[in-house]
């Protein structure tokens, strides 16, 4: 039994690897480092370099590893940057899930775990998100995940596909400390950047109606997140039920000046946040219940706030 992980040298994809390692499952990493790092791999875990829009490379990868099982992250997860471009996004995270089906049925492959997102949701209309929340995504990026949901589903029906989708909003901290956030547009890199050039972060408004002024949003920890994409995994395995999608939320949320407070007291650097006006569209809370996935994926938050942001601030490179 071994499981292939589609960007699995990537932030996300990484900690699932290693979560499969210390499940005892064995895994093998598809990636084209267009944004992973090949030293998040794992010595000994087998390696291939490629894209999942080479139908053939990914159906030989699964043949000659005995893979049984998909964890797919593999994507092109820059939600603002996909409005400006949207073919790219929608050829990296549509065409790309379906070549890997493709290949997946090539090879008789029938069961996969989809790195799915809570922009699947767009603005929705209450403030807490069920896996029931009308969809109603903002951007391509959001679109192409719903997309993908739908050709697991319609894939499902024609060839009996096992699958599950995880949705999440924001992903933060540090399973370990050679693993860190690469990505030049989430929040705490951004910080984190910030801080070590000696520029003071920002607030994107603070008349928000929430108990400090400012926005409430879901943030969890990569290694609590890396737990549930197993568990998903190991119940495929063994035949039993999931749902069609999971919300991996914590159902409370944080604000964004709790953030910077942590921000504070976690690296150590005294500043104030300076405020800025707000960004237009920014609602004032969403948050994910993850009462289903707490159910069957082993779904729980693990690390608090402050454990969040000492544990990305350790493995963060320093230049």
């Amino acid at each position: 039994m071994s499981w292939l992980v589609t960007g699995g040298a990537g932030y996300i994809g990484s900690h699932v690897v290693r979560e499969f390692g210390s499940a005892g499952i064995d895994a093998v990493v598809f990636d084209d480092l267009s944004s992973g790092i090949e030293s998040f791999v794992p010595e000994g875990v087998p390696f291939v370099r490629g894209s999942i829009l080479d139908r053939g490379l990914v159906a030989d990868t699964i043949a000659r590893h005995g893979v049984t099982g998909v964890v797919h992250v593999a994507g092109y997860k820059y939600a603002g940057v996909s409005v400006q471009r949207p073919l790219h996004t929608y050829d990296q995270n549509v065409t790309g899930t379906q070549r890997l089906l493709e290949a997946m049925a090539d090879t008789g492959v029938d069961r996969v775990v989809f790195s799915s997102s809570a922009a699947v949701y767009g603005t929705p209309p209450t403030e807490l998100v069920t896996e029931d929340t009308p969809k109603a995504p903002a951007s391509p990026y959001g679109e192409s995940k719903l997309i993908g949901e739908w050709l697991l589903r319609d894939q499902a029906v024609a060839t009996g596909l096992r699958h599950t989708s995880l949705r999440y909003f924001n992903v933060v901290g540090s399973g370990a400390p050679d693993l860190y956030d690469a990505s030049p547009h989430n929040l705490f890199p951004l910080v984190f950047d910030a801080l070590a050039a000696g520029r003071t972060p920002r607030i994107n408004g603070d008349d928000y109606a929430t108990p400090d002024g400012t926005c409430v949003r879901d943030y969890v920890h990569v290694a609590d997140l890396a737990v549930s994409h197993v568990a998903a995994a190991r119940r495929l395995d063994a035949g039993e039920s999931v749902e069609p999608a999971y919300n991996l939320g914590s159902g409370g949320g944080v604000s964004v000046r709790e953030i910077m407070d942590a921000m504070r007291e976690g690296t150590g650097i005294d500043f104030t946040p300076e405020i800025a006006p707000r960004r237009a569209g920014d609602p004032d809370r969403i948050v994910a219940d993850g009462t289903l996935a707490a159910r069957d994926l082993d779904w729980t938050m693990r690390h608090t706030l402050l454990e969040m942001v000492t544990s990305a601030w350790a493995a963060a490179p320093r230049s």
